[in-house]
């Protein structure tokens, strides 16, 4: 660009002029073949901006052979070829000829290409929501990825930026031909003032002599002028496809040969008017025919061989690629089953919103526990009966549930004013009735929580994949997550490395805190305790409480009430110690090795106090020793009370502790228990 300024500014001998001028013949070609022969407009992103460099070194051209043509009545050997050969002896006809070339391009060609970049550039920015909304939709979906969907994305924002470019650059174009027909004048008038006041020329010298070198000129400039703009209008006239231009012109004109045909027989009626020369008439319409005819010849013998090849049975009738058996056999990880019938949920145009939705959900569940869900795949199941839906993890159904259409999900405790049979809501197991839509007011009346189908369906999804989070985490999404740490924190990666802690170990450890519902957030922290732990054991049930340690301020923080209360259910100090003294290492890790019924009575007892607590509109934890955390927490998890159990070092210095309730067992036997315990033990 700074040598195009000075070409505008610095003298130029006739033989570096004829150079340029040839290279910017060159040029105007090359952009003309590569936009026949380009697929997409976007392959030639970088038109607009190739568009305007030609135009300004175009003009600087112009301006450095006016100074060559007024200062030395001579303008290189490519200029008054270009003369001499166009004018003929006659300057009328030159001006003429150039008149002509520059109306072409400024009418004709750049009006057009201008109108169809601005026409192009409104629809695409117009069609920019529903195409978004799409791949949108393929995502919630899992028909594609993430990286799919953000290259998708980002040749949206390309096409639309490109034609906008391509609207303003299409102006450089019309300036460029309206200087063209100013410099042509300027130079005819200059060169006479210059001819007959300087130089001492009559009229007709120089005429004869200035004219023929601005013609000439104005000639070299307006045919790569011409040949760009006609460029121009080709890529924005260009439909996407999977072949260049020439291709698919032959391609799409063979397909219509009956045309051709036809066509052929009208050209050669045509030749038949009285006055016209039948000759050529004869000879193109001739050729239409005969072309059209072998075409149509072509084109059948393909439709027998592919109807042959149809018709053809196979050799191995069900036989498929070994990798096309493997995709269809392989179960999807998070599936979403629905009705025939509920079908519109997922519909935009039905006003459908479920994959919304999902979307939504999968990135505020990534933002609660840390764990990247794969993509929901929602199809439809002609098993599942009207208004059903299913949920499966890895091919296994977690969670089913109705929401039948037109009916909206009611839970209050005036349940029997409503219509309909009573349900039970599939999350928490409230008692709710599916009432008709038109019923609405009444339950607004009774002021009941009203649930919508997609939302009942979004909440019962949440709750399966909090759950299954465990289940969900595969090797590679963990593999996955230590590249990321990598990237911010190599030191942490790099002392797990040295640990020689494999990632199936790191997965487990991760399985053992979602099994839980401990968020995975702060991988970084997570990865560097394991790090510095695997040194000492490489026991997963080690190397998890060695984990919860480091998180207990969150751990807590997350069970504990809005104001910072923690509502704790404690072991009796001489039951804790009864169970310490049974613990015992086993195939499953540490357990407790006590008689059944005592085991069930621990069970219900804990039962009971967490029962209590929350019918107080609290959420209660298990406190207990570090010990006996973990099989204190596999016994519960047998019951139907999730309260989660923590040791007393993973209570955080900000929390406030509240001693909600001590689960207790009758002393006698207790004593009985643990007496002929200890002397199994002992024995």
């Amino acid at each position: 660009m700074i040598a195009v300024v000075a070409l505008m500014v610095l003298p130029l001998p006739g033989t570096v002029l004829d150079l340029l001028l040839s290279f910017n013949i060159a040029f105007g070609v090359l952009m003309l073949l590569t936009t026949i022969m380009t697929a997409r407009a976007l392959d030639l992103g970088a038109f607009p901006s190739l568009l305007l460099i030609a135009t300004l070194f175009r003009l600087a051209l112009n301006v450095s052979s006016t100074r060559l043509i007024l200062t030395t009545g001579s303008a290189g050997g490519v200029i008054q070829a270009f003369g001499s050969f166009v004018v003929g002896g006659s300057v009328v006809v030159g001006l003429v000829v150039f008149l002509i070339l520059v109306v072409i391009q400024f009418v004709v060609v750049t009006n057009g290409a201008s109108r169809v970049a601005e026409v192009g550039a409104r629809f695409t920015l117009d069609a920019m929501p529903g195409k978004q909304m799409a791949i949108d939709a393929d995502l919630g979906a899992g028909l594609i990825d993430e990286e799919t969907a953000r290259e998708r994305r980002k040749e949206i924002s390309s096409e639309a930026d490109f034609y906008g470019a391509m609207d303003g650059a299409s102006k450089f174009v019309k300036g460029d031909a309206i200087a063209g027909v100013l410099i042509t004048l300027i130079n005819l008038i200059g060169g006479l003032v210059i001819g007959m006041a300087q130089r001492g020329m009559s009229f007709g010298d120089a005429i004869n002599t200035f004219s023929t070198l601005t013609i000439g000129d104005g000639l070299v400039s307006q045919i790569p002028a011409l040949l760009i703009s006609i460029a121009s209008g080709i890529i924005v006239t260009r439909a996407s496809s999977d072949g260049d231009l020439g291709g698919d012109v032959v391609g799409q004109l063979a397909a219509q040969h009956r045309a051709l045909r036809y066509g052929g027989v009208t050209v050669l009626l045509l030749g038949l008017a009285p006055g016209l020369p039948i000759m050529p008439f004869a000879i193109v319409g001739g050729g239409l025919f005969l072309v059209g005819r072998r075409l149509a010849t072509t084109a059948a013998e393909a439709d027998q061989a592919a109807a042959a090849a149809a018709a053809l049975p196979e050799v191995e009738p069900g036989a498929e690629e070994p990798t096309d058996l493997a995709v269809e056999i392989r179960p999807e990880p998070l599936e979403l089953e629905l009705a025939v019938d509920m079908i519109d949920l997922v519909d935009p145009m039905a006003g459908g919103d479920l994959l919304d939705r999902v979307r939504a959900l999968r990135r505020k569940i990534a933002l609660e526990i840390g764990l990247i869900i794969p993509p929901v795949r929602t199809r439809d199941n002609v098993d599942l009966g009207p208004g059903e839906y299913a949920i499966t993890v890895h091919g296994v159904e977690m969670g089913h549930g109705r929401a039948p259409s037109g009916h909206i999900l009611v839970i209050t405790e005036s349940l029997d004013a409503l219509p309909g049979p009573t349900t039970v809501e599939p999350v928490f197991g409230l008692p709710a009735k599916w009432i008709p839509v038109e019923s609405r007011g009444l339950a607004e009346a009774l002021d009941a929580t009203i649930v919508d189908r997609a939302s009942v369906i979004t909440t019962h999804l949440a709750e399966t994949i909090r759950r299954q989070a465990a289940q969900l985490l595969s090797r590679q999404e963990v593999k996955e997550l230590v590249e990321l740490v990598r990237e911010s924190d190599p030191a942490v990666v790099d002392e797990l490395v040295a640990s020689e802690l494999t990632i199936a170990e790191v997965q487990r450890v991760l399985q053992d805190l979602l099994n839980e519902e401990v968020p995975i957030r702060d991988i970084v922290r997570i990865l560097d305790v394991l790090g510095e732990r695997a040194r000492v054991t490489r026991d997963p049930s080690e190397l998890t409480e060695a984990v919860r340690v480091a998180l207990g301020p969150s751990i807590s923080a997350g069970n504990a009430d809005a104001d910072g209360r923690l509502w704790a259910v404690t072991i009796d100090p001489v039951l804790e110690q009864g169970l310490l003294a049974s613990l015992q290492p086993g195939p499953q890790g540490v357990d407790f090795v006590l008689d059944a019924s005592l085991l069930h009575r621990l069970a219900m007892a804990a039962r009971n106090q967490i029962l209590a607590i929350e019918q107080q509109g609290h959420s209660p934890v298990v406190v207990a020793a570090r010990a006996l955390r973990r099989p204190l927490r596999k016994l519960l998890s047998l019951t139907d009370v999730r309260a989660p159990v923590l040791s007393p070092e993973e209570l955080g210095p900000q929390i406030d502790v509240e001693n909600a309730g001590v689960v207790n067992l009758d002393q006698p036997e207790v004593q009985a228990s643990g007496q002929a315990t200890t002397s199994v033990l002992g024995s």
